[in-house]
């Protein structure tokens, strides 16, 4: 037969670690393993400013006809002034092209698609630790990769210089993917003055940035969080941003994505778009619709738009009081010193905990967390934070 000589893959590491928690009977098991925002009743929320959008969709729509192979205008517009600010020369001059995509992984695929169908480069460095997927994606695409280190296990922060010097290593042409903010799973962000001195390297040896953006205003806010990315913009005439809405907007199942391609000129840009179509066209035709049309609804909206800061500023804020709750409850329980997990940004923490600590937290305590120690900040509330703290304590101290 066809398909006799097939293997069982392994268990997604972080699927699978959901698959357990649900098969596990016990009454107060805590998943932090899961990559969604949840708020204080443990509910991943539709946010108001997506219903009223829906609302004003289905009562305006004439029709399901297929989208540009792009995307609306509007929606790329609205992505560009998002990431760059709306008087960005680089908006105003016309340097920057956008697609839609299915998600953030989507973009991040169909730049890797374009990156090796063009023969931009061969090869992308990826940190080290990092979003699993990312290997993956650039395998895939029929990428080269290289990792560079990132997270300092002793300080519980950025490993600045050895990323540094590690990516010295690195080829002229080659790619170099960065996280623009709230890096996945540590947390852990460049300073502003890093920002500079990467975009100064990544200038100095010709490289070229790829910018993973999932988390844009789910960490010190919308403009704050593009600052890493805008620097390393002025200093680096070409680049690709991966975005996504579904994090600030709450759009997970709708996949909506953006891969965002930035050229020396309106020229350029406007080549790069003709071969970005065939990309797309080969590997998904034309994207989905209503995701797209929610995001142009919202940020197009003053009402809508106001509105959807307000409550993206609601979840970054509660996101920043469980982490603030958590360290304390830790110092209580005597768990040792904590205060490192206040410092990081967005979603995840890197908890510092190891393999053995994460079993016995789930052996012995019903409490799941990522095998890298990496916890979902964004699924802490007031009634978990108690338990939570309580059983770090006892395997730290075990």
């Amino acid at each position: 037969m066809f398909f006799d000589h097939i293997e069982a893959a392994p268990a997604d590491p972080i699927l699978g670690l959901t698959e357990a928690f649900k098969n596990d009977p016990r009454e107060g098991k805590i998943n932090l393993g899961a990559g969604v925002y949840q708020n204080e009743d443990g509910v991943n929320p539709i946010l108001n400013c997506v219903k009223a959008a829906e609302k004003k969709i289905l009562e305006t729509e004439t029709s399901k006809s297929y989208l540009p192979i792009t995307g609306l205008p509007e929606y790329g517009r609205i992505v560009r002034e998002l990431i760059f600010g709306k008087d960005s020369q680089i908006v105003t001059a016309e340097r920057a092209v956008t697609c839609h995509c299915p998600g953030g992984t989507g973009a991040l695929r169909m730049g890797a698609d374009f990156i090796k169908q063009q023969n931009v480069a061969s090869t992308i460095w990826i940190c080290d630790p990092t979003w699993a997927n990312h290997y993956q994606i650039a395998a895939n695409a029929g990428l080269n990769f290289e990792r560079y280190p990132y997270y300092d296990r002793a300080t519980h922060g950025l490993a600045f210089d050895r990323m540094l010097e590690t990516l010295s290593q690195a080829k002229e042409g080659d790619v170099v993917l960065l996280h623009a903010c709230c890096h996945n799973p540590t947390g852990i962000d460049p300073t502003v003055e890093q920002w500079e001195q990467i975009a100064d390297f990544l200038k100095e040896k010709k490289l070229l940035p790829f910018m993973d953006f999932a988390y844009q205003g789910f960490g010190r806010g919308i403009e704050e969080d593009a600052q890493g990315l805008r620097i390393i913009a002025s200093r680096c005439p070409e680049m690709l941003i991966a975005s996504s809405f579904s994090k600030n907007l709450g759009l997970y199942n709708e996949r909506v994505g953006a891969l965002t391609i930035v050229c020396q000129d309106k020229d350029s840009a406007a080549r790069v778009l003709s071969q970005l179509k065939i990309t797309i066209r080969s590997s998904i035709s034309n994207p989905p619709a209503h995701g797209e049309k929610i995001v142009t609804t919202v940020l197009s909206d003053v009402n809508l738009r106001a509105q959807w800061e307000e409550e993206l500023a609601e979840m970054r804020n509660r996101i920043r009081d469980m982490r603030v709750l958590l360290a304390a409850k830790l110092k209580e329980y005597g768990a040792g010193d904590f205060d490192f997990v206040v410092e990081q940004n967005g979603m995840f923490s890197f908890s510092g905990l190891n393999k053995e600590q994460v079993e016995a937290l789930k052996k012995d305590h019903g409490i799941y967390i990522v095998g890298s120690g990496r916890i979902c900040v964004a699924c802490i509330n007031t009634r978990n934070v108690e338990p939570l703290a309580k059983a770090i304590a006892a395997v730290v101290k075990a």
